[in-house]
């Protein structure tokens, strides 16, 4: 994905969301955002380079129940667009109207590191350093579900699943 997704979902004139900006500089930033819209969820986003334009995005996944803080819990994540590495210190309302409207509040931020695996293979294996999550994660690609698949015309949601490995970071 790209930010052009990211773009075409939101009006700039009536939300308070970042315009997208270039940003080539990499810090392996992370945030988990506490995301009141339509339903209260999680929003995970780590700081990768983008492939295809080497700009710095943020990978995002919305996450129902939100990060899993016991080891071996395993929670859905369903990966959205890419948003722009701005989104790091993002908090507030999106107003009515607007794509993701809603109440907006960092959760957690910090650094992470991955340990291996990529988006392209489905598996990720990454520690997170934040306030209040500090531990080792794995994340799988699975194949989704059924339904999704047999809706004709839209794009099939990337279906993951987020787990808590341990605590001690390695």
């Amino acid at each position: 994905m790209s930010l052009i997704e990211y773009r075409l979902k939101r009006n700039f004139r009536t939300t308070c969301e970042p315009k997208p900006e270039t940003h080539k500089d990499f810090g392996q930033g992370f945030v988990v955002q506490k995301h009141n819209a339509s339903h209260l969820h999680y929003d995970l986003r780590l700081e990768m380079k983008d492939e295809k334009t080497g700009d710095v995005i943020l990978k995002s996944w919305a996450i129902p129940k939100n990060i899993p803080l016991e080891k071996q819990v395993k929670h859905l994540a369903i990966q959205t667009e890419d948003h722009p590495v701005q989104y790091l210190s993002f908090e507030g309302e999106i107003p009515e109207g607007n794509y993701g409207a809603g109440n907006v509040e960092i959760w957690d931020s910090g650094k992470w590191g991955m340990m291996k695996g990529n988006i392209e293979s489905g598996v990720l294996s990454f520690n997170l350093f934040g306030d209040r999550i500090k531990g080792r994660y794995q994340m799988i690609r699975t194949k989704g579900f059924k339904k999704d698949e047999e809706k004709s015309g839209r794009d099939k949601k990337q279906y993951w699943l987020i787990w808590r490995k341990g605590s001690e970071i390695i």
